[in-house]
């Protein structure tokens, strides 16, 4: 793993102004500041990533981090190279995209079947939306493009729609023999809303629009997004037709509709429907900040799991990029996006470096103990969104500045089923992937948290 260039001549300081503690320095004043300090973050992220290794998998995460991960994480670097011009990562994230989008190029990887959620292909879709909005160099042939990776994981999700029960909605699951194939999840829902929205945005094809609002209808008309205060739930099982809830919220949830929320309202010129639903959710997400500090809400019972210490690298993303997308919400999240980041790296004192970053920002100049990748990336993007008024902007067809290659059918004739075919070829050793929080609600180790999490 080398050093992003910018960092070999850069000194582990004291953090002069902020936390006395800190041991990277943050000037949000300063550009040149804010790059570096992204960068260290991704470094030390990057320490755990070993699909570079010789003999492991590109695009794979160790134990205990699942397939979606990683796909998150490649989404995060490209945002990272997007905002501070840094190419290091840049042939890790493409190399392990293209290995990831698997044998049918729609990120349904054979070795992935076992346990293979909507959720999961989701973020490896988002991840190459981003590739194409930020001009990220595409595939070689004869990969397709990112667009048309993006336009085949639609493809197969839009098939998935699922009518029989609660009134439509897409499953946790994508196969019946798959353990939460039953119940009905807002992150698998929020991931296609997302896609569709940001294809709208991308292409000007109205057919991602109407797919982007039939989603989010079904999940006010199934009260997944509370009515009176836009918070929106973690799902509920289709068995007994989504009455008995999850109420548990969390910022992934919020904000994978809010950035979905904004492309439509970018999309529509500012309708002053998706202007509702986007203050509605900027609103909802106020419980996730203490003292504008983002926090999760498992964080105050030390009760976050493997993948829930990821959840406010997504939210601090998708939060800079509805500050670019709807004007009148910009000052608001950026207020919040600076003392956030200011808190973020007051925790970045621990590990082999000295620079590893903490979980709990709200906690003062203190690293809790708890590492990961989740916690890096979560710092990683926190801090990097405060270079969203000087980044480049996103590329689109619409505007004539997109050039990603896109086929509108991609995917298209192929069907799940025909994915299953090969699954003899599964085996044990395989890396399995995995759906998100979900396993935990249908485990019930939830238990104690979820009378705090879901009061609101």
């Amino acid at each position: 793993m080398r050093l992003p260039s910018f960092l070999y001549s850069a000194t582990v300081c004291i953090l002069a102004g902020h936390f006395a503690s800190a041991a990277i320095e943050l000037n949000l004043d300063d550009e040149g500041s804010i790059k570096k300090a992204a960068g260290r973050a991704a470094w030390d992220m990057m320490q755990y990533y070993t699909g570079n290794e010789t003999g492991d998998v590109p695009g794979n995460l160790p134990d205990p981090y699942y397939w979606w991960e990683c796909g998150a994480m490649f989404g995060s670097l490209i945002n990272y190279w997007y905002y501070t011009g840094d190419t290091s990562y840049n042939d890790n994230v493409r190399e392990g995209l293209i290995h990831q989008a698997g044998e049918d190029f729609d990120f349904m990887p054979i070795n992935q079947s076992k346990t293979l959620g909507n959720d999961d292909q989701g973020f490896w879709g988002m991840a190459a939306m981003t590739a194409a909005e930020t001009g990220f160099t595409d595939p070689p042939a004869p990969t397709p493009g990112w667009l048309a990776l993006v336009q085949a994981v639609f493809n197969g999700q839009k098939t998935r729609w699922d009518p029989s029960s609660c009134g439509g909605g897409l499953r946790w699951q994508i196969f019946p023999f798959n353990t939460g194939y039953n119940y009905k999840n807002s992150i698998s829902n929020g991931c296609f809303f997302n896609l569709a929205s940001r294809l709208a945005l991308y292409t000007g094809n109205e057919t991602y629009a109407e797919e982007a609002s039939k989603v989010w209808e079904w999940m006010w008309n199934v009260n997944y997004i509370k009515h009176d205060t836009y918070s929106i739930i973690d799902g509920a099982h289709n068995t007994d037709n989504c009455t008995e809830m999850d109420a548990n919220t969390w910022t992934y949830n919020s904000g994978v509709m809010l950035m979905g929320a904004a492309a439509m309202y970018n999309h529509t010129n500012g309708s002053a429907i998706w202007k509702e639903r986007v203050d509605g959710l900027i609103g909802a997400g106020k419980k996730f900040f203490i003292d504008d500090i983002m926090y999760e809400g498992c964080e105050p019972i030390n009760k976050c799991n493997v993948d829930q210490r990821s959840f406010k690298a997504y939210y601090a993303r998708w939060l800079a990029a509805t500050a670019e997308l709807v004007p009148h919400t910009h000052d608001n999240i950026i207020k919040e996006l600076r003392t956030s980041a200011t808190a973020a790296v007051g925790t970045c004192t621990s590990g082999e470096t000295g620079t590893a970053c903490g979980l709990r920002w709200t906690e003062g100049p203190v690293n809790d103990g708890s590492l990961g990748v989740g916690e890096q990336m979560a710092v990683m993007e926190i801090v990097q969104s405060n270079l969203v008024d000087s980044a480049p902007g996103w590329r689109s067809a619409v505007a004539g500045t997109g050039t990603s290659q896109g086929d509108v059918n991609a995917g298209a004739g192929l069907t799940d089923d025909e994915h299953l075919p090969n699954m003899s070829r599964v085996t044990t050793a395989d890396r399995v992937g995995a759906g998100i929080l979900t396993a935990l609600v249908l485990t019930g180790v939830l238990g104690g948290s979820y009378s705090m999490l879901a009061s609101n």
